[in-house]
C-alpha cells in the first residue's frame, strides 16, 4: 500500500484533479508554490483548506464539518460512521478520504490510513497535507527515503512549512553519505 500511494505522489504532476474540486484551487496552489508569497501564505493556505473541505453537495460538506469536530473532540467513534458513510455516499470527495486517513492515522490504524490518503491523493495530487501525513507514517515504517520523497513533494507544493521543512533536513542530515549514489 505503502508503494501505490508512494506512486500517486511521483506522478502527481501528471493527473489532472478530481472535476469535483473547485477551479479556484488552481490560481492559489500557484501563489502558495511561490516562495515570495510569504506574507500572504497563511491566508492562502486557509482559503485552499477552506476549499478542499467545501463539495458540491453542501449537505456532505456539513457532515465533513461534523466528522471534524468529532475528531478534534476525540470522539473517533462518531467520527469514524461520518466519515465511512460519507466516502460510501461521495467517494469522489478527496477530503473525506484525507479526514478519514487522518482519523486512522490518530488512532495507530497504519495500512488504513496509508490506502486513504491514497484515495485522496488518487482524487486531489496536490493534496500537500495528505503527503505530510503520508510521510510520518513512512518514517514511523522506517521508509525513510519514501518519506523523504513525500515531503519533497509537499514543500514544492507549498514551501511555506517550516516544520516539515526542518524534518526534511534533518531526515536528509540522518542519511548515510553514500545514500542516494
Amino acid at each position: 500500500m505503502y508503494a501505490e500511494t508512494l506512486k500517486l505522489i511521483v506522478h502527481a504532476r501528471r493527473r489532472r484533479p478530481s472535476h469535483r474540486l473547485h477551479r479556484r484551487l488552481d490560481a492559489l496552489l500557484r501563489r502558495l508554490a511561490d516562495r515570495t508569497s510569504a506574507p500572504r501564505a497563511e491566508d492562502t493556505q486557509d482559503e485552499i483548506w477552506r476549499l478542499w473541505m467545501s463539495y458540491p453537495d453542501p449537505c456532505a460538506a456539513a457532515e465533513l464539518e461534523r466528522a471534524t469536530r468529532a475528531i478534534v473532540a476525540g470522539d473517533y467513534p462518531a467520527a469514524e460512521r461520518i466519515l465511512h458513510r460519507l466516502v460510501a455516499l461521495h467517494p469522489g470527495y478527496a477530503e473525506a478520504w484525507h479526514k478519514r486517513a487522518t482519523l486512522f492515522y490518530l488512532q495507530a490504524r497504519d495500512a488504513e490510513s496509508v490506502r486513504d490518503f491514497g484515495h485522496a491523493l488518487a482524487l486531489e495530487p496536490r493534496h500537500f497535507g495528505a503527503m505530510l501525513a503520508f510521510a510520518e507514517l513512512c518514517i514511523a515504517a522506517g521508509r525513510r527515503d519514501d518519506a523523504l520523497f513525500a515531503l519533497d513533494a509537499a514543500l514544492e507544493l507549498n514551501p511555506h512549512l517550516a516544520e516539515s521543512r526542518a524534518r526534511y533536513e534533518a531526515l536528509l542530515a540522518e542519511r548515510p553519505a553514500h545514500a542516494g549514489h
